[in-house]
């Protein structure tokens, strides 16, 4: 019996991808022909979704300072990571429009400046419900940021090279998860400001990003469509832009509404484990495990070690064996580690759990910028994975009180070195465990079921302000097309109408048969 096409499509050696020396392919040469303009521009974006997790997970790793702060448990806090992952879609959706609309440089500036302000303002927060309200719109500005890092530091870059980077650039979110750590121990526990130099450091180091990418140029797809549109003499107003890009997102989204769905059942499944895995993190190192916030903080960092390792492992590994089949492999690995994870309870063994765990969801992860940019509908690279990516987040975001709860009710007892006595605390590392199991499995399914467009080289593809021949749209074209769209729309109601017209009197014509019969 043959096999469905979606296993048989795993295999890499049936793919008939449409990649240029991908199957066997020169690392060193490949690298030694980047520019030196496409190496900055990768990295502004590896920086800006750096300080997109540093100041995220600057909550997570101060969470029994802010507890002592506000009057608060553990619980509560994580009610500020969860709203702000509930309005990073929001910011998702303005940004990513932002981005395909007028270019990727000065809306990714504009955004960065955002998040040091509001990052500013987590530090002088003296209130719960001020805390609350500033880390709501700080998921705004953060919500913007994935995708526009990911679309400015890979659109640039050879199709044959996108996977080894999309590993490293998915990894900036660990690379700042671990700077972050490193602030939170070596500066915050000898300043006077404790938790809060942690903030406000983030603050300055978003604002360099910003500075950063504002003194490079353009991506090169908005460079090549502005010069095409001078030289067609068609370059469009504000105004005839705005039009087209909408009328684009309907017939995108008419056409695509199952991709959409399934790339945001997917960004669940993995904003599930990476929070899940990260969230309450040093808090179960902390509670359930009794490490001093030292020993859990270094855990930590260990654990990024593992995640940075992974992601840039399977991102040159994908463009070999492919994205789906890489992630599904290296989800695997995770549910082998969770044992690790969970059940030590030295530092050494726990440490170890933390590495191998993250550089199994971390590595899934780093496939993801370059695989769902692949899959994304032309013209929208910036728009489409972003939202789906923070789309998943809030359905995950959360995934930290849901740990919080159910380490109320899942207890283990431990001896509290401090006293001497054995004391009863929430079992987070159980909690986690069952929950990174589900998902992972959630996952495979969802990763096995998807389709893959590796090594499509989609900076030819035509712009959601260009013409299906490449070329920019005059006001005339834009007008046709949209009235030839509606035209047909019409027409297919006209057509519903007459087909139901027809219909009932056909039924009326043997109704009255019927009777004369009679």
């Amino acid at each position: 019996m043959a096999l469905p096409n979606f296993i048989t499509s795993l295999d890499p050696r049936r793919r008939s991808d449409d990649e240029r020396g991908t199957g066997v392919l020169n690392v060193g040469h490949a690298l030694a022909q980047l520019e030196l303009m496409q190496w900055l521009l990768f990295l502004s974006g590896f920086l800006a979704w750096s300080m997109d997790a540093y100041d995220f997970f600057s909550v997570s790793l101060t969470v029994p300072y802010l507890s002592e702060k506000f009057g608060k448990d553990t619980h509560d806090i994580t009610t500020a990571i969860t709203l702000t992952l509930l309005f990073r879609s929001l910011g998702a959706v303005l940004f990513g429009v932002l981005s395909d609309r007028f270019g990727r440089k000065w809306p990714l500036v504009f955004n960065l400046i955002i998040v040091a302000i509001l990052e500013l303002g987590s530090g002088f927060c003296n209130t719960y419900p001020q805390f609350l309200a500033v880390r709501s719109l700080f998921g705004v500005g953060m919500g913007g940021i994935w995708g526009q890092a990911a679309a400015t530091g890979l659109e640039n870059l050879p199709a044959e090279l996108r996977g080894l980077f999309s590993g490293i650039l998915q990894e900036g979110y660990a690379f700042g998860y671990l700077i972050a750590a490193v602030v939170d121990l070596y500066l915050v526990p000898g300043d006077p400001h404790t938790w809060r130099s942690l903030f406000w450091l983030g603050s300055g180091l978003s604002f360099g990003c910003a500075l950063f990418r504002a003194v490079l140029p353009e991506s090169q797809v908005f460079l090549r469509a502005r010069e095409e549109a001078k030289a067609k003499g068609t370059l469009l107003s504000e105004t005839q832009k705005t039009k087209i890009f909408l009328h684009e997102v309907k017939t995108m989204l008419k056409k695509e509404w199952l991709l959409c769905i399934y790339a945001v059942l997917l960004m669940t499944g993995f904003n599930f484990l990476s929070h899940g895995s990260q969230d309450l993190y040093p808090t179960y190192l902390k509670t359930t495990k009794g490490l001093s916030n030292h020993a859990a903080t270094v855990a930590t960092i260990i654990g990024n070690c593992g995640a940075i390792a992974g992601g840039v492992a399977a991102g040159w590994i994908s463009q070999r064996l492919g994205r789906r089949l890489t992630i599904i492999l290296f989800t695997l690995s995770i549910g082998a580690w969770i044992p690790l994870w969970i059940l030590p309870n030295s530092f050494g063994a726990l440490s170890a759990g933390a590495f191998f765990i993250q550089f199994g969801v971390q590595g899934a992860w780093g496939i993801i910028p370059v695989h769902l940019n692949e899959l994304s509908p032309p013209g929208f690279r910036s728009t489409f994975p972003g939202v789906a990516y923070q789309l998943g987040n809030m359905v995950s975001s959360a995934s930290a009180q849901i740990e919080a709860t159910a380490g109320d009710h899942l207890r283990t007892t431990i001896l509290n070195r401090s006293t001497g006595q054995m004391e009863e605390v929430p079992d987070y590392g159980k909690v986690q465990g069952i929950l990174i199991g589900v998902v992972a499995a959630f996952v495979v399914f969802m990763t096995l079921i998807g389709d893959e467009k590796r090594g499509r080289h989609f900076e030819n593809a035509k712009l959601a302000i260009e013409d299906d021949n490449g070329g920019v749209k005059g006001e005339k074209e834009i007008e046709g097309s949209i009235r030839n769209s509606q035209e047909r729309d019409s027409d297919k109601s006209e057509d519903i109408e007459r087909g139901s017209s027809n219909e009932k009197e056909g039924k009326a014509n043997r109704e009255a048969q019927h009777l004369e019969d009679i």
